[in-house]
C-alpha cells in the first residue's frame, strides 16, 4: 500500500525500516510519552515485524505505514488505521514522528491522510484515537482533523513510576465530510 500527500509518502513497512524505526525511537523526546524506557535493535525488529505480519492478513484490517518525506526519501515516522475485526463499524488511528520534524505539520498531513484512508477504504461509522494526556501536541494534530474529546481517563495507565491520564478523540463519517469542506485532503492512492 502506498498513499501520497502534498508532502509525504505512506508506504508499507519493508524489513529494513527497523534501523530509521530505531534511530527516532531511542530519542528521550520520542521516549517521554511511552512505556519504554530504552530501544535495542532486537525490539525495532520486532516492531517491524508485527505490521509486516499484519500486510500479509486476509482481509487485511490493519493498515500500519511508515511516513517518508518525498523531498528527499527520509523515513521519519508512521501511522495507521485499523479495525479489531473486518465488519467492524469503527476504526482507531496512531502515530509517531521523529522529534527532529515536529512542528512541521508533518503529523497533521499524515493523521489527515490516514484518517479519509481510513473512512473511504473500510467506510466505518467512527475514528478514534487514544493518547497520554500529557501529550498536548499530539491533542492539538487530532483537534485539527476535526475530532471531538470524547473522554478523560483518569490513571489510565501505570508506568516510568507515575500513573498517566488518557483522553480518547473521535470523529464520525458525517463530521469527517464537513471538515473536509474547509480542509480539503489531497490524497492519491498509488498502489493497493
Amino acid at each position: 500500500m502506498k498513499l501520497e500527500t502534498e508532502r509525504l509518502i505512506l508506504r508499507d513497512f519493508v524489513k529494513d525500516d527497523w534501523r530509521e524505526i530505531l534511530a527516532y525511537q531511542s530519542d528521550p523526546l520520542y521516549l517521554r510519552y511511552n512505556k519504554w524506557t530504552e530501544r535495542t535493535p532486537e525490539a525495532a525488529q520486532e516492531f517491524v515485524g508485527w505490521f509486516l505480519d499484519q500486510q500479509a492478513q486476509k482481509p487485511r484490517i490493519k493498515y500500519q505505514m511508515v511516513i517518508v518525506l518525498k523531498s528527499n526519501g527520509q523515513l521519519i515516522g508512521n501511522c495507521g488505521v485499523r479495525m479489531n475485526k473486518a465488519d467492524d463499524t469503527e476504526a482507531n488511528i496512531g502515530y509517531e514522528l521523529n522529534p527532529k520534524y515536529w512542528n512541521h505539520g508533518y503529523a497533521t498531513e499524515a493523521a489527515h491522510a490516514i484518517v479519509e484512508f481510513g473512512f473511504h477504504h473500510f467506510g466505518v461509522h467512527r475514528i478514534w484515537a487514544d493518547l497520554v494526556a500529557d501529550n498536548i501536541g499530539s491533542a492539538h494534530v487530532l483537534e485539527k482533523l476535526g475530532m471531538t474529546r470524547e473522554g478523560h481517563l483518569h490513571d489510565k495507565a501505570y508506568f516510568k513510576g507515575r500513573w498517566w491520564d488518557a483522553l480518547i478523540y473521535a470523529i464520525l463519517a458525517d463530521e469527517w465530510k464537513i471538515h473536509k469542506q474547509t480542509h480539503p485532503v489531497e490524497l492519491k492512492q498509488i498502489e493497493e
